[in-house]
């Protein structure tokens, strides 16, 4: 009986940190310029690429290294919805916030299945997991588990670069 309750305690804990197991990459780090699939990549088919149910492809138009390259801040969503349900709420947020930035700011859903090798190049273990990388690269908010949209949006505000100006006539 008393293995019965050991092995019951090990699964539980397992079941219960399975989502938050640790990552290497930390606040100040420079982001890994690691080669990810986009969309293009895999011509256009969402299931090579992600197993969210309702992808949105700008999620999906740059790999980490080129995303790195374009000055703008980045989120990376480390997401595998397939298998974890806080994972799916996420990737839902941040279509919301996508919906705000525009192209201010770059936003990249990484699927553990599809893109292996970003999880491993930034530590990732388990998921959720959102990075914030300002316009140098470095790594600026790291948070494990589910964000809410205005923890995230507090956090981002620093990093962006002010909207231009229109002048009045």
């Amino acid at each position: 009986m008393r293995k019965l309750y050991i092995i019951t305690g090990v699964i539980l804990t397992l079941m219960l940190g399975a989502c938050d197991t640790g990552s290497r990459t930390k606040v100040g780090m420079q982001a890994p310029a690691v080669v990810t699939k986009t969309l293009a990549d895999v011509g256009g088919d969402f299931g090579k690429i992600t197993t969210y149910r309702h992808p949105d492809a700008r999620m999906y138009q740059y790999s980490i290294d080129q995303a790195l390259k374009t000055g703008k801040p980045l989120v990376l969503a480390f997401a595998t919805p397939g298998h974890c349900t806080p994972c799916d709420q996420q990737l839902q947020m941040l279509k919301a916030m996508i919906n705000k930035y525009g192209d201010r700011v770059l936003f990249l859903h990484l699927d553990q299945y599809q893109n292996p090798q970003a999880f491993k190049a930034f530590g990732v273990m388990g998921d959720p997991w959102t990075y914030l990388v300002d316009t140098q690269g470095t790594v600026r908010y790291v948070q494990s588990g589910r964000v809410l949209f205005g923890e995230l949006e507090g956090a981002l505000a620093p990093l962006l670069v002010p909207a231009p100006q229109v002048a009045q006539p």
